[in-house]
């Protein structure tokens, strides 16, 4: 998608009258972009209608010319989506691609299409309308990963599980809650993608080259068509931004952090060491040699894809951080980075979409893991300081106490006799017994936000009512 500077034929090398000779193989092969550009068939005829039918109305073509240009392009169209379109690499890009199509099919009022545009403000302009759609689609995704968490969040609301920090047990919480974690994490990026589309939601066609043009065009005609909210403002900055594209693989590789974290838990709760969650068969793989074995294979491969992701991010950031403005050829390279961010996103999306609605919970696993590594030591320091009235600090001192012994005995904090207990501090009553259970712990947790079960059901109509 070079500089368009020059007029343009519709022969195999539009290099116009500047070049003796067209260029030989390599420059060919390095300067082609048709093979990854083609995804913007629909983009590229949808910009050229609009621009026509601007044109037509400024009266800077014929009414005649754009109906045969808006027909022409039409059946490019159909001709594409039907597979009986034949791209040529000579011909540089899907620009030259569709003009030298549309030559062929209605002849000279082709060439008029081209007027007071260049194709650094149609590229501009059809990679920007690829973009917005690919962020509406995965608003869209985003949008059915937060229902099917809360789904399963509302099914889980008082299914009590170990919560961890450091990997190591921390405090009983329950899945639900932990699900309503990831429904925040997703929310947020849901939240980015809907600031991207309102950020980029200006139409870049019209500022030409660089410097605008002087035909009496009517930009803001051209935005409302194509459904951009208003023109670009300065014709340099239009043609040399790709912000728009630096955001989406921002806002993909933020996304995909998150799928991996979800991905990396979900590998280790499928593990027989933990066994918190099954994988349907449908998300999961067989050994070769191994029969016992069923592999997390698609939430690794989610994990795997988030690699992808960044590495494309910082690909376009490393294109575009050297680049005077306005236009240079390197920014040919953007798009590409795009296209792949924007398929593994969409995969790693549905994958992780249906393994969280297909997967089994083992609900008596996770209590029993709650329970474990002392998880309510927290609850009898808490318990120590609002009935013993101890400072936290001597309560965490005494807990710790407690919890040494129990280790020495080989039991848990509610196994401990009285006796005991008392022996540490004589404050300690028999009521202690009610919060050293995890579902004690758990109903106890009632702070906005916390995991008791009455405060996860609030969160959930709130992202049901918001969602």
């Amino acid at each position: 998608m070079a500089d368009d500077t020059t007029d343009t034929k519709s022969s195999n090398q539009m290099w116009g009258g500047r070049f003796a000779s067209g260029p030989d193989a390599i420059m060919e092969e390095i300067n082609a972009s048709i093979g990854f550009d083609k995804k913007l068939f629909a983009q590229d005829i949808r910009g050229s209608i609009a621009h026509a039918t601007m044109l037509a109305h400024q009266g800077i073509i014929s009414t005649d010319d754009k109906d045969k240009i808006v027909h022409g392009l039409n059946t490019i169209l159909s001709e594409i989506e039907s597979g009986n379109f034949e791209f040529s690499r000579q011909l540089e890009d899907i620009h030259m691609n569709v003009e030298a199509r549309l030559a062929t099919l209605i002849g000279p009022a082709a060439g008029r299409l081209h007027t007071a545009r260049s194709r650094n403000d149609q590229v501009a302009l059809d990679f920007r309308l690829w973009v917005k759609e690919e962020l509406q689609k995965t608003e869209q995704m985003l949008t059915g990963l937060i229902a099917a968490f809360l789904d399963r969040a509302e099914e889980h609301a008082e299914s009590v599980m170990p919560g961890f920090t450091h990997l190591q047990t921390a405090q009983p919480v329950t899945f639900g809650h932990h699900c309503m974690a990831y429904v925040e994490m997703f929310g947020r990026d849901r939240s980015r993608v809907r600031h991207a589309i309102e950020h980029l939601d200006e139409s870049p066609i019209g500022a030409a080259a660089l410097a605008g043009t002087g035909y009496p065009i009517d930009r803001h005609m051209t935005a409302k068509a194509l459904g951009f909210r208003e023109p670009t403002r300065n014709s340099i900055d239009t043609v040399s931004d790709r912000d728009f594209a630096i955001e989406f693989l921002s806002i993909a590789a933020i996304a995909g952090m998150h799928l991996s974290r979800l991905a990396e838990e979900i590998v280790i709760w499928s593990t027989p060491q933990f066994g918190f969650v099954r994988l349907s068969d449908a998300f999961s793989t067989g050994s070769s040699i191994m029969p016992q074995k069923k592999n997390p294979d698609a939430a690794e491969l989610v994990r795997a894809k988030t690699g992808r992701i960044n590495g494309s991010l910082v690909a376009l950031l490393t294109i575009m951080k050297g680049l005077p403005l306005a236009y240079s050829k390197d920014m040919q390279e953007d798009k590409e980075q795009v296209f792949d961010a924007a398929e593994s996103l969409e995969l790693a999306i549905a994958a992780m979409t249906g393994m969280v609605r297909d997967m089994t919970v083992n609900t008596a696993r996770m209590k029993a893991a709650a329970g474990s590594g002392y998880s309510t030591a927290t609850d009898l320091a808490d318990w120590l300081v609002r009935e013993a009235g101890l400072p936290f600090r001597d309560a965490h001192h005494v807990t710790g106490r407690a919890v040494a012994l129990a280790e020495s005995k080989g039991c848990d904090l509610a196994e401990l006799p009285l006796s005991d207990l008392q022996a540490i501090h004589a404050a300690i009553t028999d009521k202690v017994y009610d919060v050293l259970t995890v579902e004690a712990s758990v109903a106890s947790r009632k702070s906005f936000g916390g995991t008791a079960p009455s405060e996860v059901r609030k969160q959930i109509a709130f992202w049901r009512a918001r969602n």
